[in-house]
């Protein structure tokens, strides 16, 4: 359920004051999130794929494709999950920011669209009478 707009005003202004009162816990518990997790799984995903390079190189010094292949298999998905990753984690400050702007950019489009709605209704109104 989001957020309304006095929900979300208030969420800042505590926000703001735990930043101002203690910035070093703040920013722990900012760490905490999304970015930390995203930043988790590109590395895992970078050891992920070490371990693909180790893999392929064994199935060439053991003379086995197949190992090979699933090196090879391993190394392209992890190197797909560290890219996808790498483009999801936000940046340092913008959690807050990027979280707010499509919740206002919906509502002000679902307002042009209530307009539009309200006006069509008005004029159907007044042009049947």
């Amino acid at each position: 359920m989001p957020l309304s707009e006095h929900e979300q005003r208030m969420l800042e202004q505590m926000e703001r004051a735990l930043y101002a009162e203690d910035p070093k816990f703040a920013t722990a518990l900012e760490g905490s999130g999304l970015r930390t997790y995203t930043r988790r799984r590109v590395y895992q995903a970078v050891a992920g794929f070490l371990v693909g390079i180790a893999l392929l190189m064994a199935g060439m010094v053991a003379q086995q494709i197949w190992i090979s292949v699933v090196g090879f298999l391993v190394m392209l998905g992890c190197a797909v999950l560290a890219v996808t990753g790498w483009r999801k984690a936000p940046k340092p400050g913008e959690q807050r920011a990027a979280a707010g702007r499509p919740a206002r950019q919906r509502r002000s489009m679902m307002d042009r669209i209530e307009a539009r709605w309200q006006r069509r209704r008005d004029e159907q109104q007044g042009g049947g009478r």
